[in-house]
């Protein structure tokens, strides 16, 4: 670039302009979709072209692909067809600008068909570089044999490419910091270890054979198990033991969520795709290209969505939100429900295409109640998780009581009934008495005046009303049972009452 600063102090006000303008471009972009967008059309303005292509090039297999393109006659985006590869080609091969004037009778272009069907004379090739690699080739042409097309413009566009390239580098790391953030937002929470999947039965060990085997493909999974019995370990144990482990792993709960909120986060948007969209936006399967994406019940997504989704799994391609351009994606989805896919299929709530799609290694969690012998380690593993360093145990009769029990919740039930012991119990030993599944101490009528969302603020709540009714409303006897001061219980209600928890009259 050196070599060139030279020539370039006799640039034009109007090439200072385009450059001043690129410079704001660099600090302003954060997108490298953005600032390719906008450079296209300075380059385009700088050598007053009619047309425009910035194209990525992809060195493993020698193909280009459209990020950016426009024709001034039209207005409109230009296909990657309509330009010759055969010029693309040769700025790659040269890895150096390349100026050509008529075309159509120069010996090194007109064998090109393109050129001839567009009726191009003049064009100007220029590769973008990035971390000494040809990133990217910028391509501007025109009918007629434009002054601007000249050498001395040809290396001022050469200073130019090296311009975006620094910006390039600067945005890749961006993007990278960005992707980062959101993976391990994602993962917050969850086991940074391959994670463990309790159990010594037949049930779980015939399961993880299974897993194992489905982890060395890249096969698509379709995980079935009810509610409860861990689908999300078994998503990402297969992520952990295949050979994507290295890359990103991804979970998306699809349940309850508005479709187009849904849509936005998985396939990611466009400036200006709808009211909010201040700047471009990656989707998570661009997130968690090469890696593993979990969608978790699928069986809730809309009609529109699946065809959506179809097309992922069949093109490996995706399309942001407002956007035209399709990008590439290497990602293994692994998806999971709880219902039966084929009763929505027949309901016409499912597609039967997509189902096939999914339907490629298929993986059955049995539930708690069909592996009763995994109970005892389950509960010697949660009473660790949630009293570390303690030494609490379980009694016999604890263990009988918990093996006995239908456990309609899974494993993520028996998690909460040890989890809500561990506050209550007063001593190093978990009894039955410590022991409430939610099933079993309350009429039907009861469990439903009791809305428990999984929080440990409606744990304590269930646990203080039920305490509060065996004694009679008595808060002294009611504050000894449970170890808490009256005062506790007293300040409980209140804060129940003020937010309108029903089940209980406040007295």
């Amino acid at each position: 670039m050196l070599e060139n600063i030279e020539n370039l102090k006799g640039i034009s006000h109007n090439q200072f302009n385009t450059l001043y303008e690129l410079s704001k471009q660099l600090n302003r972009n954060n997108l490298k979709d953005e600032l390719i967008e906008n450079s296209l059309d300075l380059v385009i303005e700088a050598v007053a072209a009619e047309r425009g292509l910035f194209a990525k090039y992809d060195e493993t297999n020698g193909q280009f692909s459209v990020i950016a393109s426009k024709s001034l006659n039209t207005g409109a985006k230009v296909e990657l067809s309509e330009f010759s590869s055969g010029i693309l080609q040769q700025v790659i091969s040269k890895s150096l600008p390349c100026l050509y004037h008529d075309v159509q009778n120069h010996p090194q272009t007109s064998q090109f068909i393109s050129l001839k069907i567009q009726n191009i004379k003049s064009i100007i090739g220029i590769p973008v570089k990035f971390q000494g690699k040809i990133w990217g080739v910028i391509l501007v042409d025109s009918s007629g044999n434009r002054k601007a097309f000249t050498h001395e413009n040809l290396e001022y566009l050469d200073f130019f490419s090296n311009l975006i390239s620094l910006a390039l580098d600067k945005i890749f790391k961006i993007e990278e910091l960005t992707d980062e953030n959101r993976i391990l937002k994602s993962n917050f929470g969850k086991e940074t270890k391959l994670p463990e999947i309790i159990g010594e039965s037949e049930a779980i060990k015939k399961l993880l054979s299974v897993v194992y085997k489905v982890a060395a493909t890249n096969a698509t999974v379709l995980i079935l198990g009810e509610s409860g019995t861990g689908k999300d370990l078994i998503a990402n144990a297969i992520h952990k033991l295949s050979n994507r482990a290295k890359f990103p792993y991804l979970a998306q709960f699809c349940g309850s969520i508005p479709d187009t909120l849904l849509e936005s986060e998985l396939f990611g948007y466009k400036k200006g795709a709808f009211s909010g969209a201040n700047s471009d936006k990656k989707g998570l399967f661009e997130i968690a290209d090469k890696g593993t994406f979990f969608l978790d019940e699928i069986a809730d997504i809309s009609q529109a969505l699946q065809a959506k989704l179809l097309r992922v799994i069949q093109n490996k391609e995706i399309i942001r939100l407002g956007d035209t351009q399709t990008k590439k994606i290497d990602v293994r989805i692994i998806t999971a429900t709880n219902k039966d896919l084929r009763e929505l299929i027949s309901k016409g709530q499912f597609r039967e295409d997509l189902y096939y799609r999914l339907n490629v290694a298929v993986i059955n969690i049995p539930p708690l109640r069909e592996r009763k012998e995994d109970i005892p380690l389950l509960a010697e593993h949660f009473i660790k998780k949630y009293s570390p360093g303690n030494s609490v145990s379980l009694s016999e009769a604890a263990i009988k009581k918990l093996t006995a029990l239908n456990w309609e919740g899974n494993v993520r039930q028996l998690e909460n009934v040890i989890h809500r012991a561990l506050i209550f119990s007063d001593s190093g030993v978990l009894t039955p008495e410590h022991l409430d599944p939610d099933e079993l101490p309350f009429s039907e009528n009861e469990k439903n005046t009791l809305p428990l969302d999984g929080s440990l603020d409606s744990i304590v709540r269930e646990v203080l009303i039920k305490r509060l009714k065996e004694y009679d409303n008595n808060k002294t006897a009611t504050a000894k049972s449970l170890g808490v001061s009256v005062r506790w219980i007293q300040l409980t209600l209140k804060k129940m009452e003020e937010e309108g928890v029903p089940g209980f009259e406040y007295n």
